[in-house]
């Protein structure tokens, strides 16, 4: 099975934040990133496609010719929680956060995930894929959700996601089988 990740474009949110599933807004190169996007997939087909309902998403999505790509909770960014939309640093002054930043693995935010949460989150999305039957699709997403699909595959350890999220607009070909 190939399937085509992508990642959203980039957001208009200064850096720094934990935006995780805040509906946040895209830069105003948002067509000009997305054009590239839509030029990369040109030619593809796909048996499916599925998105984040988040916006940045679905905006992509729908740019690149799939508005009716079927959403997909599990494929959301990570659940930050009460640490949406906050910065790094203002949540290096929570004590909740000293926890968090020594074990981001297992420990989830407040009200909520931990990046192993979002792991098996999707990893149960990409086990369904797997036995769905489909060769070809194509995921609209998210860095979280790219970088734990990439896990997924072997190619690299949950404890190295950071290292290896993938730039805004990156469209990654993983071959499941």
């Amino acid at each position: 099975m190939e399937i085509y990740l992508v990642r959203h474009t980039s957001v208009d949110v200064p850096a720094g934040y934990a935006y995780g599933q805040t509906d946040v807004p895209l830069r105003p190169s948002f067509e000009e990133e997305a054009q590239v996007v839509k030029e990369t997939l040109s030619g593809h087909t796909f048996d499916k496609v599925w998105c984040s309902p988040l916006t940045r998403c679905v905006r992509l999505a729908t740019y690149c010719g799939y508005p009716d790509a079927e959403r997909e909770n599990r494929i959301k960014e990570i659940n930050f929680g009460e640490w949406e939309m906050k910065s790094w640093e203002e949540l290096s002054s929570d004590p909740r956060s000293k926890d968090w930043f020594d074990d981001w693995i297992n420990i989830p935010a407040p009200s909520g995930e931990s990046l192993q949460d979002q792991y098996n989150r999707v990893s149960s999305f990409l086990d369904e894929l797997r036995k769905s039957g489909l060769q070809k699709v194509c995921l609209f997403a998210h860095g979280g959700v790219l970088t734990c699909a990439r896990v997924y595959n072997g190619e690299y350890a949950l404890k190295d996601a950071f290292k290896n999220v993938p730039s805004y607009g990156a469209v990654i070909k993983l071959e499941l089988s």
